[in-house]
């Protein structure tokens, strides 16, 4: 059985981590170098930055700090926000990516999943999913949470891995920064349809949600935010909780 993995994540806005609620009233977290460098001593097996303006403000994730974090950390590094295009993808390679993530370009472009990994390999290519449930179905929403489209959340995940996605990085938006738990429904059903790793995202609050997330819907890894940021959980004590209820973790 694959270890299970636990990933803090960086949402960044101007230079700084922030937080929110539903993708909205975002306050600061801390600085993100700072932030990385304690992840990687407490032993987060991932660490997963997002510039989360970069598409709605049309440009490039910011590469200096890119590169700060990156030279402070020793684990799998993902960077998302601001790619449509192979030579962005390129760009964040080389600054010390060893994966990226694509949310509203790969919607957009669905082709450039396929470039991606083509060019790269799958299992350099996140595909990045934000969805939110409208009149009892679950769609796709664009530019960090902002616009909806008629896609069918299901549908797009499965065209994701057919074109070539190496992981999938889903965040419910009707959870995120709630901490009343992971969406496990959704999930479950999600991860019920695809043979590529799915990373749960949205709604951690604190390590019972691990648990259930794990037990309940058998995501590969769970991804949290503010409760790793404001020391509400502490990586090397939740994994020593999911061991405890049976869980593989490195």
């Amino acid at each position: 059985m694959l270890a299970k993995r636990i990933i803090p994540c960086l949402d960044v806005k101007d230079g700084r981590t922030v937080k929110g609620v539903n993708f909205v009233d975002l306050r600061d977290a801390g600085d993100p170098v700072e932030l990385a460098w304690q992840y990687s001593q407490q032993g987060a097996d991932e660490l997963v930055f997002l510039d989360i303006t970069a598409t709605h403000e049309k440009r490039k994730t910011t590469i200096e700090l890119v590169k700060a974090v990156a030279k402070q950390i020793n684990i799998p590094f993902t960077i998302g926000g601001g790619i449509n295009e192979l030579k962005d993808a390129e760009i964040l390679l080389h600054a010390g990516a060893d994966k990226i993530s694509i949310n509203s370009a790969a919607v957009r472009n669905p082709a450039l999943i396929d470039e991606l990994a083509r060019s790269f390999g799958r299992q350099f290519v996140v595909v990045a999913v934000d969805t939110r449930v409208v009149d009892g179905e679950n769609f796709v929403y664009l530019r960090g949470g902002r616009d909806k489209t008629d896609i069918r959340t299901e549908d797009w995940v499965k065209e994701a891995e057919q074109r070539g996605a190496g992981e999938i990085l889903l965040t419910s938006m009707d959870h995120d920064g709630t901490k009343n738990g992971f969406d496990n429904t959704l999930l479950r059903q999600i991860n019920e349809t695809i043979n590529i790793p799915l990373i749960a995202s949205g709604g951690a609050g604190k390590q019972a949600h691990f648990v259930d997330v794990f037990q309940q819907a058998n995501v590969d890894a769970a991804l949290a935010a503010s409760v790793f940021h404001y020391g509400e959980i502490l990586i090397p004590e939740l994994k020593e909780t999911l061991r405890t209820n049976g869980i593989v973790v490195r």
